[in-house]
């Protein structure tokens, strides 16, 4: 009797907060990496502002151990508070941010970013700078 071909999951379209995901060290590149965080099929609607939150590292192996704590379910604000070196009070709070008041590449993979929630997020990585950023988005208008 012939088998049934198993079914695979499209790793594009795989939330990046789930837990079978990998690290982004191989090889992605950053508009890679802001796809993943969307789950729908469907495009993002056009936005003017957004309502982010970031975890901030200056060192990759930090930046990891908040991933692995992400990945395992932890909420984004107290991984923000636990690991964030900016902003860690305010649970990696940015605001309300307008396109042109953030760092080109930040701005890039957040804009890109599906709304989610702090329970539940749906997060993309990006290294600027200022060092490396795991990013969420709460809201867009």
């Amino acid at each position: 009797m012939p088998s049934k071909p198993k079914a695979t999951k499209d790793p594009g379209k795989t939330p990046t907060g789930d837990n079978n995901k990998k690290g982004k060290s191989g090889g992605k590149n950053k508009k890679e990496d802001a796809a993943e965080g969307s789950s729908s099929g469907k495009a993002l609607k056009p936005a003017t502002a957004i309502n982010a939150r970031h975890i901030l590292c200056e060192k990759h192996s930090k930046k990891e151990e908040a991933l692995t704590k992400l990945r395992e379910g932890g909420k984004f604000d107290d991984v923000a508070r636990e690991f964030s070196e900016d902003k860690a009070r305010q649970g990696g709070s940015l605001g309300w941010k307008t396109r042109g008041a953030l760092d080109a590449a930040f701005e890039k993979a957040a804009y890109d970013l599906e709304p989610s929630t702090t329970a539940n997020p749906k997060f993309v990585e990006v290294k600027t700078g200022h060092g490396y950023h795991i990013i969420m988005v709460e809201g867009r208008r």
